[in-house]
């Protein structure tokens, strides 16, 4: 069942969205969501610092 989160404080680092939300444990947690078509990449950090360099890093696979 996919977790129901509601996002605060979007942004967007080129193809990736970086959004903060709390998970099920109440607990700050930060995702970094690549948008672009069949990619996929996803992750959730501790820390918007975190997230953002993920964002910034992230390099869709060629197909």
């Amino acid at each position: 069942m996919p977790a129901n989160r509601r996002f605060r404080a979007v942004t967007r680092i080129g193809p990736v969205q970086v959004g903060t939300a709390y998970d099920a444990r109440g607990r700050e947690k930060h995702t970094a969501a690549c948008t672009a078509p069949r990619c996929g990449f996803s992750a959730d950090y501790d820390s918007r610092t975190a997230a953002e360099l993920a964002a910034r890093t992230h390099r869709c696979p060629v197909r």
